[in-house]
């Protein structure tokens, strides 16, 4: 066995490994953390810690962290045992991913990553065809959790047919691109089907933007095939009706709708973050904030709420976030999307980074998307393998760099 290939780097590929293949089991993600964090620590990560956080989302991560635990200064926390909040501490799985990424690990984790990501997508094809079920059960994946892991993939691949040369490759990219994008019209998430063709406009109009006659030639041929498939999908129409449903029992007072429960808890989120808009409610009390408000805001209009969904979240980010920090934690999530910007903008991709970034914040916007168990991980995991890719490629370039 050569001496660059002991045991501890066969524990250290097999924790990537074991991450990148079950970041979609929420039990089995207890397991792999650890497991990538120890193998961290075997590495000498902690040693190398100080190069690490020159990384502008490792800073922004951390940011964002410290704000959370100093929310817990003026928070009534433990809140009934609700954790919800924790999950904003996913983010952390970065840095030790990051870290143990080199070019002998890194086609392992690419394969495991591929491997899980279309192992999910076959699942939920399956489910979806055969079954008539949404989202993926066999990995307690919800419907939004599956249209927005599908999001993830038709932006990705849409921005590698943009890109790349060759044209078997651009036909490929554009094929796997459309395939996940009429998946992901045939799942009931209303605004992450519009978050990934909202991100993908944006996408056309900063790949081509000296280029009107090219982004009127793309963004027509998008169009029709949206049009297509929203003509040909059942589940969508559906949706769209119910959206109607939904705003006549607004206008009636009803609020027990889908539509109606996310207009009243933005109501009372923005009300809440108001009354407290410097330093918020302190981390950990936003859901006891709405329970103990609904209760007589606005003459009781939202009491009967609870009975239609339990509250564990806002449905975005921005409110969430607000709630628990105030201004603090709007500017560290602030701060959070930017650096997540200048991470892919430092190593020259500018617009992969605004592309992925915009997507996270127009998903964010009807949903508390930060707190989803495994999308931000799929997205940090792409983040880390991208700009490590493109650091070894500069490095290439200028071998005199170090």
């Amino acid at each position: 066995m050569p001496n660059n290939f002991t045991w501890r780097e066969i524990s250290i590929r097999f924790a990537l490994v074991f991450f990148c293949l079950v970041l979609w089991r929420h039990g089995l993600n207890q397991i792999a953390i650890p497991a990538l964090t120890l193998a961290w620590i075997v590495d000498g990560g902690l040693l190398r810690f100080g190069q690490v956080i020159k990384e502008p989302l490792v800073q922004a991560i951390l940011v964002l962290c410290a704000a959370l635990l100093l929310g817990l200064l003026w928070s009534d926390y433990p809140d009934g045992g609700r954790m919800k909040w924790k999950k904003y501490f996913i983010l952390l799985t970065f840095i030790p991913f990051f870290s143990l990424l080199n070019k002998a690990r890194l086609p392992w984790v690419i394969g495991a990553l591929l491997v899980g990501y279309f192992s999910v997508v076959f699942i939920g094809v399956y489910q979806w065809v055969i079954l008539d079920q949404q989202g993926v059960s066999v990995f307690g994946m919800s419907y939004l959790n599956f249209s927005a892991m599908l999001g993830v993939g038709v932006i990705l691949a849409f921005y590698l047919a943009l890109t790349v040369q060759a044209k078997t490759l651009k036909a490929l990219f554009l094929i796997l691109a459309l395939a996940l994008l009429f998946v992901q019209f045939h799942q009931n998430a209303r605004g992450l089907i519009l978050s990934t063709l909202s991100t993908l406009t944006f996408l056309v109009f900063l790949l081509y933007r000296v280029e009107v006659k090219r982004v009127v030639v793309v963004l027509a041929s998008l169009m029709i095939v949206i049009a297509i498939f929203a003509f040909n999908s059942a589940v969508f129409q559906e949706r769209i009706i119910q959206v109607k449903r939904d705003i006549e029992l607004l206008q009636q007072g009803d609020y027990s709708s889908s539509v109606g429960y996310r207009i009243a808890i933005w109501d009372v989120g923005i009300d809440g973050i108001a009354k407290k808009p410097w330093f918020g409610h302190g981390t950990g009390m936003p859901v006891s904030y709405f329970e103990n408000t609904i209760v007589s805001y606005k003459g009781g209009a939202y009491k009967e709420l609870p009975a239609f969904q339990r509250t564990t979240h806002y449905h975005n980010d921005w409110i969430e976030i607000g709630m628990h920090l105030g201004l603090l934690g709007i500017l560290a999530l602030s701060f959070l999307y930017w650096n997540w910007y200048r991470s892919f903008k430092v190593y020259q991709l500018p617009i992969l980074g605004a592309t992925l970034v915009c997507y996270i914040f127009l998903a964010g916007l009807t949903d508390s998307f930060i707190l989803y168990n495994r999308i931000p991980i799929l997205l940090l995991v792409i983040t880390a393998i991208t700009i490590f890719w493109q650091r070894e490629i500069q490095k290439n370039k200028d071998p005199c760099e170090c």
